[in-house]
């Protein structure tokens, strides 16, 4: 049976990327299929981050002092949120993009994958381009809640498209986190957890809720080299959600100064990281 699947392997035209693209696609469809058989998966993924934006937007918004902007000016915190809460968004789908592929190695479906002749990395690839997608309806839903709430991007269409962009290949980036964590863990509960417990610090340590001129100073440094950071302020930037009073760099980090670049360094940095990680450690996960 191995000799077969091997000569199959070696007789499916194309060459090896056109057949790695085409493999990771049609596991992507899977997935987006799958997805849209069980509905509450999207359902779940929305109502969270639209919690996050009602409670900061009425709870909190009046309370946190916004430097430059009048004593508790809601609609100037709303502003300098919003990007943060895109951000958050796009990487709390590492949880997700973890539980579900610890589960299809729990169920035994990577086993029934490495029996046919496909690109080796497709599974993971077309996985974390399902999970793209599913962040993308996210995003979308949530901007118009924002849109609701009283948030408005004040840059023409280019660049605001150019922010949702540069929020989705963070979320992308870190779905290939998750697919390492989700190879790594047994089970999918823990996969939830290995995929948020560090994601808790790294965004809150950071410029997506409060200025960072607030923090101890150690954390300032920790808070402008963080990518999550970076990709917040892009965001920021490209909406046109600065604030006068707020200054781009506390310490001179120089991923504040040029957040656009840093983002994308920092972005395609953990894609090539961590997919190099994940697919090796699928390899030796299925053998």
């Amino acid at each position: 049976m191995s000799t077969t699947a091997e000569s199959t392997r070696v007789a499916s035209p194309g060459n090896a990327f056109s057949r790695s693209v085409r493999d990771s696609l049609v596991v992507a469809r899977r997935n987006l299929i799958r997805m849209t058989r069980i509905p509450e998966m999207i359902l779940f993924g929305v109502i969270q981050p639209v919690m996050f934006v009602v409670l900061f937007t009425y709870v909190f918004g009046g309370s946190i002092n916004i430097p430059g902007a009048p004593s508790g000016s809601a609609s100037a915190y709303k502003e300098f949120l919003m990007a943060g809460i895109f951000a958050q968004t796009v990487t709390f789908a590492t949880a997700g993009a973890g539980a579900g592929i610890a589960d299809d190695m729990h169920k035994g479906l990577i086993d029934r994958f490495r029996s046919l002749p496909m690109a080796r990395g497709a599974v993971l690839t077309g996985r974390t381009l399902a999970d793209l997608v599913q962040t993308a309806v996210t995003l979308a839903v949530l901007a118009g809640v924002a849109l609701i709430v009283g948030w408005r991007a004040d840059e023409n269409l280019g660049k605001v498209l150019a922010g949702f962009g540069l929020l989705l290949l963070l979320g992308y980036a870190f779905t290939w986190i998750g697919a390492l964590i989700g190879l790594t863990v047994r089970t999918p509960e823990a996969a939830t957890s290995g995929g948020l417990i560090w994601l808790f610090p790294l965004t809150f340590i950071s410029n997506a809720f409060v200025p960072v001129n607030g923090m101890p100073n150690f954390l300032q440094y920790v808070a402008e080299w963080n990518p999550f950071s970076a990709t917040v302020a892009a965001a920021r930037g490209l909406f046109g959600n600065t604030i006068d009073g707020v200054p781009k760099s506390v310490t001179g980090a120089w991923p504040m100064e040029h957040p656009v670049w840093a983002s994308l360094a920092w972005s395609v940095l953990i894609i090539v990281v961590f997919r190099t990680l994940a697919v090796r450690k699928y390899r030796k996960a299925v053998y």
